[in-house]
Parts: structure tokens; sequence; C-alpha cells
């Protein structure tokens, strides 16, 4: 049996390593265009900030490790040109080859939305879509004073905090009102706080030009004009589905519609990771939601169900951390904001607790749970301190449609330097309780 996976990241790797562990005596080829194999764009902003000092260590394995040891045939600096029923053509290094396929998996991931405005070609100009604009921005950013980013999204934070570790001069232009703008005005409130102590930020701007000699050396937006000798863009992502279309039914914002077997419209197609649809498991409709984490385990399952097994993905929650400076950022779940686009009757509470008892050195957390009016739980958000293990325990729940009395009565463990006798997440619940008319 032929299996040919394009892509070689997350979804990718992951699906490949578990044909090959179930079907040790088939044929797999993974076919990817960089470099390199495994890579973990989601490190790219610790790369620049000196976290990770070696470019390498952004790769959790390398090639010779996935061909020796797992015995998957990977091609790397090979792109897939063209599909055909059974058969790839694919360039590598400027000559096409054609390879043949029984089973055939999509893992091509996302790719960078694009500003399409006048100067975005310009040198210094960088979209943050690619591991290997890792060494390229820490290599500029070193070499400059004034540093844009474009965009406050996680990838957009993480950036601008890494930047500013090099004691660049940070300007940050994000076009919402608010950065992190998938967040409720009360958590996005505190993270603009903190991030206007360290950056330039301009809110409710948008980048109407790049402007240069040779390279760009100033951002033009709607409301000003600001000094730039390296502009990082991070406006978001879309499917990568050039290669798809035409060839498989495509479905949420244009990913590749799959069942849960990770399937596609097409016999023995399947797709996995950040260029396919999954359910959105609070909503229980379709969703696309393009996250490491779900990767891996979309790709898993693609795994499983092509060997000739079966295994069902349930779906994502949209579990997500990042972070800036000291503060730690987290959400599982819906927002209030999306829970009313989505239809629900919301309620919510805002809490600010200490995270350690009251007589131990500790820091602050600020949490927002929503619910429905039937004391389902929706979603959470938290910013502080220890955000990290109320995000966990709150996704745990919400994979279990679990409701606001699951979140008051399951048994969080104590420890006075670190939680507290009722945590945050407790009185979050209690507080709830009261708007829905319980005891």
């Amino acid at each position: 049996m032929k299996v040919a996976i394009i892509g070689g990241g997350a979804a990718g790797m992951s699906a490949a390593s578990r044909v090959k562990a179930l079907r040790p005596n088939w044929d797999v080829k993974v076919f990817e265009k960089s470099r390199w194999v495994s890579h973990a764009p989601c490190g790219i902003p610790f790369f620049v900030g000196g976290a990770v000092e070696k470019f390498d260590e952004l790769c959790a394995y390398d090639i010779d490790y996935f061909k020796r040891e797992r015995g998957i045939d990977v091609h790397t600096n090979a792109r897939v040109v063209e599909i055909e029923e059974g058969r790839l053509t694919v360039d590598e290094g400027g000559k096409e080859a054609s390879y043949e396929w029984d089973k055939l998996l999509f893992a091509t991931g996302s790719k960078a939305v694009r500003l399409n405005v006048e100067g975005e070609n310009l040198e210094g100009v960088i979209y943050v879509d690619d591991i290997e604009n890792a060494e390229r921005v820490k290599i500029e950013a070193m070499k400059v004073d004034n540093v844009v980013v474009v965009g406050s999204g996680y990838i957009g934070v993480e950036m601008a905090d890494a930047i500013t570790r090099l004691g660049k001069n940070v300007t940050v232009i994000e076009v919402m009102e608010r950065p992190l703008p998938e967040y409720d005005a009360e958590i996005a409130a505190i993270i603009k706080s903190e991030m206007e102590k360290y950056v330039n930020l301009r809110l409710s701007e948008k980048v109407t030009a790049f402007e240069g000699k040779d390279r760009v050396e100033k951002v033009v937006t709607n409301k000003g004009e600001y000094p730039c000798e390296l502009a990082i863009i991070a406006v978001g992502v879309a499917p990568n589905t050039d290669l798809a279309k035409g060839f498989v039914e495509l479905g949420v914002k244009g990913a590749i519609r799959t069942n849960s077997r990770m399937e596609t419209s097409r016999e023995n197609v399947y797709a996995a990771g950040d260029c396919a649809e999954s359910i959105n498991i609070v909503t229980g409709r379709e969703d696309w939601i393009p996250l490491a984490a779900p990767a891996n385990k979309m790709g898993y399952v693609a795994g499983v169900n092509m060997a000739g097994l079966e295994m069902h993905y349930p779906g994502s929650l949209k579990s997500q951390l990042t972070g800036f400076k000291d503060i730690e950022i987290g959400k599982a779940g819906l927002s209030e904001n999306e829970a009313i686009r989505f239809g629900y009757e919301v309620v919510s509470a805002f809490i600010t607790s200490r995270t350690s008892a009251r007589y131990l050195p500790g820091g602050l957390i600020h949490l927002k749970v929503v619910a429905d009016r039937n004391g389902k739980l929706l979603g959470l958000q938290a910013v502080g301190k220890d955000v990290a293990m109320r995000v966990y325990a709150a996704s745990a729940l919400l994979h279990k449609n679990g409701d606001v009395k699951d979140l008051f009565f399951c048994d969080f463990p104590y420890y006075p330097p670190v939680s507290r006798v009722w945590d945050p997440l407790v009185v979050a619940a209690r507080n709830i309780f009261r708007k829905l008319g319980l005891p």
C-alpha cells in the first residue's frame, strides 16, 4: 500500500508516524516544501527573543530520525505541483518526479493573510508564515532600531514581546479596537495596559502602505506614519488549500471538509491540521481551528484510519495560551461576544482574585467565565498569574460539556503558594449561580 502525505508539519508527521507504527510494511512518503519537518512555527517568537538559542531546536525531530527510526520516506524541498487520481507530480529541486498513491493526506497547513497594500514587497517587510522566516526576522531585527508589528493576535503579541527583549523600539498596529480581538473587553483592557508599558500600541488603525527607497523606511496608516526599518506582519492565517481546490470539497472558511475520521469528499483522501475543518466541541458546528495541539491529534486520527483501523476525532475547543512579559493569557471555548454571535443567551462573571493564600506572596488573576441561561459552560478567558492551570481545568470540563455546577464542585487541589481554598474558577462559578437564580 502506497501512502502519500503532503506536508511535513504537525499533522503530516503525526499521521505518517501512526501509519508506519500500525502498518510497518507500507510505503509512506511525506512531501514537504521546506527544508524542515516536524517544525514548530509557534516557537518562532521565542527563537527571535533569545529564549531558544539554536534555530534547529524548533524542530521536534530531524529528518534522519524519521527515516531511520520510523521508516518514513521524507522528501524535503519537495513541492507538490499536481494531483491526479493515484498520482502526484512533485517539483524536487527544479526537477519534476511522479509518485503513485493509494491513500493521500492533505496536511498543507495554513498561510499568512496578506495586507495587499502598496510597498508590502519592500525589503524588510516580513510575513511570519514560514519557519524559515524565523532566522531572517532575528537577523534583521538585530541590525535595526525601529520595528513595527502589524497585528496583535497571538503571534503579533508574542513577536512584540520578543523584539522588545532585543532592546528595540516597537510599534504595534492593530485594526481592531483592542489587542487579541478574540477576547472580551474586560480581559483585553488588562492586556492593553500591560502592552502600553513596553510598546507604542496603535489601535483602530489600518495600514495603507509601506514606504521606502531600497527597503522599508516607514509604515503609513489611516491615522499617521511610523518610522520603520523592519515590519513584521501577523494579521492572521487562512487554510492552505490551493492544491485541494477542485480535487476535494471545501467547507468552513475554505478549509477542506472532513468527517470525524478525517476523510474528505473523495475516497481514500484525507485531510488534517490547519488545512482541514473540524467540529467546535462547544457549539457542535463545523469550524476551522488552526492550532498545533488539534493538528497533531487530527493527524493521529487520520493515520489510524488510513491504516485501516477506526478512530474518530471529537473536535476542538480552540484552547489557547500565550503571554506578554510577566503575564499569562489564555482562553478556552467561546468569549461572550462569540457566544452571542452563535445565538446563545449568555450569562458571565468577571472576577479578580489572588492566586495564592492570603498569607503568602502571589499574584493576581483576572478571569471571565461564560455560560448560557441553562448553566452550560461556554468558555473561559484569563490574564495574569497562573493562568495556564485554570485554562487546562476549564478545557477538560468544556470537552465533556460541563456546566457551571461542575465548575463549582470540581475538586481542584489546594496548595497555599499557588492556589486557594476557593479557587478563582470556583468563585466565578458561584457568581454565575447568583445570576441564574441558584442558591
